[in-house]
Formats: C-alpha cells, sequence, structure tokens
C-alpha cells in the first residue's frame, strides 16, 4: 500500500509556450509537499521548445 502524506505530484508548463501555442507545454513533473507550499510553484527551468531558461508555473 503506498504512504499517505502531504506529498504530491505537480506537472510544470512553460509560460513563455503556453501563452504562444495553444498546445500545452508540460515539460517537467516536481513532487511539492502541499503543506508547507500551498500556493503555486514557480521554478526556472529548460524549455526545449524555447530553447532557454524560463519560467515554468504550476499547472492546474
Amino acid at each position: 500500500m503506498a504512504k499517505k502524506g502531504a506529498r504530491n505530484y505537480v506537472a510544470l508548463e512553460c509560460s513563455v509556450c503556453k501563452e504562444n501555442s495553444k498546445i500545452s507545454r508540460e515539460n517537467y513533473f516536481v513532487s511539492k509537499n502541499k503543506m508547507n507550499t500551498p500556493d503555486k510553484l514557480e521554478i526556472n527551468k529548460y524549455c526545449p521548445v524555447c530553447k532557454k531558461h524560463t519560467a515554468h508555473k504550476e499547472k492546474k
């Protein structure tokens, strides 16, 4: 059985690609502790579509 806890996986999408195209750009999946960080994540990551480091935000 799986452990029950506050940690869950969220998808990060590029904020630049999302605005420029109709296709959702989910580049990264990370785990976050929902007790410690209740707000949405925003991390600078490399986007292979833009070919540069951009801000990636947590998808709904």
